[in-house]
């Protein structure tokens, strides 16, 4: 089966297609062209697909795939044949989008303790952080949670021992080897270097997630002033 490593099952109404055994952009770009083959081909009995970042999980009813075989093999059959079928169409990449973040004081609280630990300047640790050009690797956590790929290795970091009750929408963060933003506020154990003024999920909006596994994400310092007027545009929006 081309480009996939193994389908296992996950319980009893699920299954995870494993594509590659590492994180890197071709993995997350096959699991991503995987996921849009299974939904475009809508399988009997598939209920949702939930990429990751080297695998896809597959959710299924199994009533809907009752026949001469257990209802996994039934699915992994098919996902097999579909999967191995040449796929000459071309996919757009991901888009680019740039983010706005205010670093550091109220919308950043961490960030002099971080930069301290890693014995930079926080103005240094901002260049460090804004520096790359990030890719989203999976969306996860919470609604439209982008898990960003790209992170300085200088600036990677086990995240806090005791997680915050509540993280305000917006915050920007480290945790581990990615850099993550919290749509909405929430619970969260990652180190807050910031926040930006754009609504990452937005029921109304088509679709909900600002961004997108396979998205560029560039990171985009601004002060509160800068902050507080976005703020205002985006809650008008």
């Amino acid at each position: 089966m081309s480009d996939c490593l193994d389908i296992l099952p996950l319980g009893d109404r699920a299954l995870v297609i494993e594509v590659a055994q590492t994180v890197s952009e071709a993995a997350i770009d096959r699991v991503r062209g995987f996921a849009e083959r299974v939904m475009r081909a809508r399988l009997p009995g598939v209920r949702e697909v939930v990429p990751a970042f080297c695998s896809l999980t597959v959710h299924y009813d199994p009533v809907a795939l009752r026949g001469a075989g257990p209802p996994f093999d039934t699915l992994r059959a098919r996902l097999m044949t579909l999967l191995s079928e040449r796929n000459e169409a071309g996919r757009p990449p991901g888009k680019t989008v740039e983010i706005p973040v205010c670093y550091g004081g109220d919308y950043g609280e961490d960030l002099g303790e971080l930069a301290l630990a890693h014995e930079l300047a926080p103005a240094r640790l901002i260049e460090l952080h804004t520096a790359p050009t990030y890719f989203v690797g999976m969306l996860g956590f919470a609604p439209g949670f982008p898990y960003l790929a790209g992170l300085d290795e200088r600036l990677i970091t086990p995240r806090r021992a005791t997680p915050r009750a509540r993280v305000p929408a917006g915050s920007v963060a480290i945790g581990g080897e990615h850099t993550g933003i919290y749509p909405l506020e929430s619970p969260g154990g990652w180190h807050l270097l910031g926040r930006t003024p754009l609504t990452l999920f937005r029921v109304q909006r088509d679709p909900p997630s600002l961004l997108q596994a396979g998205d560029r994400v560039r990171l985009v310092p601004i002060d509160p002033e800068e902050f507080e007027r976005r703020l205002r545009e985006d809650a008008g929006a």
